[in-house]
């Protein structure tokens, strides 16, 4: 396959190549909004790009929080000091360690990732916008106030200073009491929320709206990784909502599913570490998609072997669901155990292989440029060779012992992680003349690239040096201070080298030279066949990779949904010179019907709420103000939101496999059930497992005689004759039939109604039981038992009232006719109910029989 200037078929190509000119993309067109709305624009936009920039700077934003932090440390780490000496007290390093980790890690290098996907992804699979646009917009408002969030932490007596993987039992209010330390796991579950979201709309996105032809094995590798991360995100990240959710609940119900003597350490590791060992490929596969594309541009190479750099990637992402445990070498673990694990985190190095040479070939075989963007990556792979080569010590059980909780394991995880940043860096400076339409100074480029590099190894190798220092320590053995002092100058070096690259991207967006649509002699994908920065739809003209190469096709005629105009949203672009044209107003016309305001006050209302239940225990009447409030608003967002008329994306849709005869909805649906399996087994495996480390058969000595099999059997009845009723109502719908599909959602509601007073007169019983053995009643805090007994059906209870409040909603416009003919809404709903119907057949004999 031939590239765009018609080079050999080794030349770079991956999705096809670009032909010809396409007329209508022109580079310079301003926003659809004019000029004076400007900031609201920023507000109400669900437009893919613009959420894709405000991730950007958001995350930016993050990272010199962090960054400050992280040069705090390293100040109080120039000498060995005894606590209440030096720069910190021992409290304020604490923080000062546990919040720099939560914020790289969570807020800053994934979201930053996710910004570069949010703007390019839709650009390269051919789509108008991603599947969902509100849930875009809603995702990243969530994203930040959830960081907002933590940043309020400090002020409410102390933030989170438990390190940042929250290990039990420094996690429970007996550790750690303040305030701030509860609003910082409240700010980690809302970002969890976000992330949930977001992979929502990805997947659907990437499996549903590819342009025709443009088969996944066509897929550019920069969106290979994307949805490869998102698949890992949306699983990773609900066993951590489900850890987030019950240390939650022992911070401010009492549950003691942490305090408890026998496993509840144990089984924080396992739930944080299913989450945490994911997270370290969530982080770097995108990463390692922004060095593929900057290998092919810049080698003018196609990737080498890129059919097995796919196949290695999907096995990677396979596998690190398999290898949490050796995080936990050091625990009580039977040896067996452990060394099952230590060969399953030797087997995941092997892809890793595979993939480094397939980088290092494709270098060989092209002829390189060493651009600014080349130069991130390239050093970006010499970064992670030595992360990848010292983490296999830590991956062998018997020197795991000897590194294990030392700066071996800081120098390591940092030449991982912040190793994968590095590509992300070139990522932004590749991609920069795209968004911007304005090109980056080069040598401001290479002279950050020359600083960063100098002041990354000279912060993080000396850690090598300097190992036995006890991690989360300011306190060392001197002989190691000299490796500290060399560090701490790193760090600073490191720093300013971000001082240039602001000051170059500053530059360059207000005053840079005009960029080319494509600068880049060998830039192939679809991105770079359009004007910079890109229109306000993307496409003038339906993008196809039918005929083996890039081309636009005449856009179908009005009404097909593919290039009628469907999937536009606000903040696109508007013409040279400020001269309105037809097109133009009409964008503007189109761009109001995609704005909204809701995400942003959904977002705020979380903020608030979240905010007040972090204090409520205290009874404060701010705190409890602060919850009604929030409470009150989120509702009244949500009904907004469900009421907003808005117009997304409509097909027919390109290459769609393999879901070609699913909707974007269901599809969407399908995907969040899929997390909130994950959710119920992480709350399902968390009573397993304390039931086991309690003894199976001792655990019935926790259980009150009074707690028998007749409500739970009554409400199994009650659910399953739900979902009929659900079914009926479908059969209703087709037949137009209004007051029977009224009739049969009430009755849903009602059985609904039923299943949730049922349960509550079972709790108020077991609550205020007398008995020898549980002279206080059976409560939450009774013991793990009874925590794990109201916990995992709470939160089934909760999943029940959710639709009940759906099917209230639904009665209301059945009433009016909204489904005659049309039973698709009431199937929607059907696959939600069914599902917490399904999970209840679990709960039922778990809880009550065995």
């Amino acid at each position: 396959m031939s590239d765009a200037s018609g080079s050999s078929s080794d030349r770079r190509s991956d999705g096809g190549t670009v032909t010809g000119d396409v007329p209508g993309l022109e580079s310079g067109h301003g926003h659809a909004f004019p000029a004076k709305d400007e900031l609201k624009r920023w507000f109400v936009t669900t437009n893919h790009k613009d959420i894709g920039v405000l991730y950007i700077v958001t995350s930016l934003f993050f990272f010199i929080f962090g960054g400050v932090l992280a040069l705090l440390m390293r100040l109080q780490l120039w000498t060995s000091t005894a606590p209440g000496e030096g720069l910190l007290s021992a409290t304020a390093y604490n923080q000062a360690v546990s919040a720099h980790g939560l914020l790289m890690v969570f807020f800053f290098i994934s979201p930053f990732a996710f910004g570069i996907a949010n703007y390019l992804v839709p650009l390269q699979l051919g789509a108008k916008d991603l599947a969902f646009p509100r849930l875009n917009a809603l995702s990243y408002w969530l994203y930040l106030f959830s960081g907002l969030l933590f940043g309020a932490s400090f002020f409410q007596e102390a933030t989170f200073s438990g390190g940042w993987t929250l290990y039990a039992p420094l996690n429970i209010p007996a550790y750690t009491p303040e305030i701030g330390a509860t609003t910082a796991i409240l700010a980690l579950a809302l970002f969890v929320v976000s992330v949930t979201v977001s992979g929502v709309n990805f997947i659907t996105t990437m499996h549903r709206m590819r342009a025709e032809g443009l088969t996944l094995r066509r897929m550019p590798i920069f969106s290979w990784t994307i949805l490869l991360t998102v698949w890992m995100m949306l699983f990773a990240f609900a066993a951590l909502l489900a850890a987030l959710m019950i240390l939650t609940a022992d911070r401010l119900l009492g549950t003691t599913y942490f305090m408890t003597e026998v496993g509840g350490s144990l089984l924080w590791t396992h739930l944080f570490w299913f989450f945490g060992h994911p997270e370290v490929y969530i982080v770097f596969f995108p990463a390692l998609g922004v060095m593929a594309e900057c290998f092919q541009t810049f080698t003018g190479h196609r990737l080498v072997g890129r059919k097995w750099f796919i196949i290695a990637m999907v096995l990677v992402a396979l596998q690190s669901f398999v290898v949490w445990m050796h995080h936990m070498f050091l625990t009580a673990i039977n040896l067996e155990i452990k060394t099952l694990f230590m060969a399953t985190t030797i087997g995941i190095s092997l892809p890793f292989d595979l993939m480094v040479f397939s980088l290092i070939y494709t270098m060989i075989k092209g002829r390189i440029k060493f651009t600014t963007p080349f130069l991130f990556s390239f050093g970006a792979l010499l970064l992670f060779i030595i992360g990848g080569i010292t983490g296999v010590f830590l991956g062998a059980v018997v020197l795991d012992y000897e590194f294990r909780g030392t700066y071996w394991v800081v120098a390591h995880f940092h030449y991982v992680m912040v190793g994968g940043a590095t590509a992300l860096f070139g990522g932004l400076y590749y991609w920069f003349p795209k968004m911007t339409g304005k090109m980056y100074d080069e040598f401001l480029g290479k002279l950050h690239f020359a600083l960063y590099f100098i002041g990354f190894n000279l912060l993080y190798f000396p850690m090598f040096m300097a190992w036995q220092t006890p991690r989360r320590v300011f306190q060392y053995d001197p002989v190691f201070t000299t490796w500290h002092q060399l560090a701490t100058v790193g760090a600073f070096v490191l720093g300013f080298s971000f001082l240039v690259m602001f000051y170059n991207l500053f530059k360059s967006l207000t005053a840079g030279e005009e960029a080319d649509d494509n600068p880049w002699e060998f830039g192939s994908t679809a991105e770079w066949a359009m004007g910079s920065p890109p229109p306000l739809e993307n496409f003038d003209g339906v993008v196809s990779y039918a005929s083996g190469k890039l081309e636009f096709l005449d856009p179908s005629p009005a009404g097909t949904g593919e290039s009628s105009g469907a999937g536009a949203t606000d903040g696109g672009t508007a013409s040279d010179g400020g001269v309105a044209t037809a097109a133009d107003a009409h964008a503007e016309e189109h761009a109001e019907s995609h704005a909204s305001w809701w995400p942003f006050l959904m977002s705020l209302a979380s903020f608030v709420l979240l905010l007040g239940v972090s204090g409520i225990t205290t009874g404060s009447m701010l705190y409890v103000s602060l919850t009604v409030v929030g409470g009150i608003a989120f509702g009244g967002t949500l009904l907004g939101l469900t009421r907003e008329k808005f117009a997304g994306p409509a097909g027919p849709f390109g290459e769609s496999w393999p879901f070609a005869g699913v909707s974007n909805m269901k599809l969407g649906i399908w995907v969040f059930l899929a997390s909130d399996v994950v959710l119920f087994g992480a709350f399902i495996g968390s009573h397993v497992f304390l039931r086991v480390a309690q003894g199976w058969q001792s655990w019935h000595h926790m259980i009150p005689e009074a707690h028998v099999v007749l409500p739970g059997l009554i409400n199994t009845y009650l659910l399953l004759t739900s979902s009929f009723a659900v079914v009926l109502a479908m059969v209703f719908s087709k037949r137009e039939n209004t007051k029977g599909v009224v009739a049969s959602l009430a009755t849903t509601y009602l059985l609904g109604i039923g299943f949730l007073i049922n349960k509550g007169i079972e709790w108020q019983h077991l609550f205020h039981i007398h008995s020898e053995a549980f002279p206080n009643g059976w409560g939450l805090s009774t013991n793990v038992a009874s925590s794990t007994f109201y916990l995992t059906t709470g939160l089934h209870g909760l999943h029940v009232t959710i639709g009940l409040i759906i099917v209230t909603y639904m009665i209301i416009r059945a009433a009016y006719g909204a489904y005659d003919g049309n039973d698709t809404p009431i199937e929607y709903f059907g696959l939600y109910w069914h599902f917490v119907d399904i999970v209840w057949l679990f709960l039922f004999p778990l809880f009550y029989i065995l």
